[in-house]
């Protein structure tokens, strides 16, 4: 069976795939290719500036040409690649020898023996999936988190002055705004926003064992320290400066645990949406020809909170997987870092299904104004906590036992029924003003 959107294994390559094509050139496997390519020309370029004795004949005249092995790369290089590696099994030896084999013939051939010279796989792979990596999350993963911070904040201040009834344990409540419970969200979400930004892009790069063993020997002089520490600054990141034979991936596992607790701050927000939904303080926008339910005709479900949710956990799950499994490697090193490292796209992919459903169930919402009047107007009895707070202020005796014996009766309580019970407080007529003016409409705080 070929493969295709609808004989793929994987939702994210199937049935979602228009939704994260923009991801396949940082996390497929022609992506990891192609900064696997970038890494090595880079490094080559590095030793040359870097003023190798054996390599002061190449023209730096030549480097655009160089460069241009992955700035042009395309599939059909990945290709020769993978063929490569069909004799050498071996993944990043493919990749030195198909920029050997691409430079045969042009000036820098005498000096190819210094591609992938002194390196272990690792520091290519511990290079290329933290850069590939970082340009993802720059241009294709963080701006939707900060379209949905951007979005509540629009409905926070729309929403601000739209008093609503409260609910702690499920129970109705001291009344809020709406805007407020948005703000909630907005405020959270910024803040694990400002804690990604400060966790560095950390690499690996240091040979064999983490100790230039390999460029200790050839160039025992050189402060190859210095020269690693430069290289990968070039590229946007840090270098771990005391490793094994690959990266300790502590500030890749911070990074994936940021993502879970925004995740997680979204899943709340997706549940909190639909219960408001299914209470009918929201409605949804109609699409013209679409179908909520296949036996009943009323329906119009909220499934884009539902697929958020839905596609948050499985990222998340994902997400605690990497983050507890890459730091731990047996010794020097195992490879069980490299066959998960694989899968790094797949939470992203997820997330960025969840966050474009979100946005467009965010859009979809309509106020109902009328539903959210009626809750509180039926809700009378939230006025108790401000009615008893202020006789505690007028010194009257026991007010929280007397609000108590009237709202936890069988009775209903109206505003007929609190106008009457205000009525008969001993206390003076400003006070019993300042009560009346106690409404769950008006009692919202900040």
């Amino acid at each position: 069976m070929n493969l295709s959107a609808l004989t793929a294994i994987s939702p994210v390559d199937g049935r979602y795939r228009s939704q994260v094509d923009a991801l396949a050139p940082y996390f497929s496997e022609l992506g990891l290719i192609h900064y696997r390519v970038r890494i090595e020309i880079e490094y080559f370029i590095a030793l040359c500036e870097w003023q190798v004795p054996q390599l002061a004949g190449v023209d730096r005249s030549q480097f655009p040409a160089l460069r241009a092995l992955y700035e042009n790369f395309t599939e059909g290089d990945a290709l020769r690649i993978k063929e490569i590696e069909k004799t050498t099994n071996h993944d990043v030896k493919a990749v030195e020898y198909f920029i050997k084999e691409k430079l045969e013939g042009s000036s820098v051939e005498p000096f190819l023996e210094f591609v992938h010279f002194g390196l272990t796989s690792q520091d290519i792979n511990n290079t290329a999936i933290p850069l590939l990596l970082s340009d993802a999350l720059d241009t294709e993963i963080v701006p939707l988190y900060r379209d949905v911070f951007m979005r509540l904040q629009v409905l926070a201040e729309q929403w601000k002055d739209v008093a609503m009834l409260a609910r702690t344990h499920g129970q109705p409540a001291s009344p809020t705004r709406l805007g407020k419970e948005l703000l909630v969200f907005v405020e959270r979400i910024e803040k694990q926003l400002q804690l990604l930004s400060t966790i560095p892009t950390a690499a690996k790069f240091g040979g064999a064992t983490g100790n230039f063993n390999a460029h200790m020997v050839a160039y025992p002089k050189d402060d190859w320290k210095k020269f690693g520490d430069t290289f990968v600054e070039g590229l946007g990141m840090v270098r771990s400066q005391f490793t094994t034979q690959i990266e300790h991936y502590d500030m890749l596992a911070a990074t994936l645990d940021a993502f879970k607790r925004l995740n997680t701050i979204l899943i709340d927000l997706d549940r909190d949406v639909w219960t408001y939904v299914s209470m009918n303080y929201f409605k949804q926008k109609l699409k013209e020809g679409e179908v909520g339910s296949s036996a009943m005709p009323h329906k119009v479900n909220p499934i884009d909170f539902e697929n958020s949710e839905g596609n948050l956990g499985i990222a998340n799950a994902l997400f605690e997987h990497l983050s507890g499994k890459l730091p731990i490697s047996r010794l020097q090193r195992d490879l069980t870092d490299s066959t998960v490292l694989r899968s790094i796209g797949v939470p992203f992919a997820h997330s960025v299904i969840a966050l474009k459903s979100l946005l467009k169930g965010l859009s979809k919402l309509e106020l109902n104004p009328a539903a959210i009047a009626a809750d509180l107007e039926e809700n009378w009895a939230v006025v108790a906590e401000g009615i008893q707070t202020i006789l505690r202020r007028e010194g009257y005796p026991k007010p929280y036992e007397a609000l108590k014996a009237l709202t936890r009766t069988n009775q209903k309580i109206t505003a007929q029924t609190i106008s009457q019970f205000i009525d008969e407080l001993n206390v003076s007529d400003a006070v019993k003003a300042e009560l009346r003016a106690i409404t769950p409409f008006s009692y919202t705080g900040l």
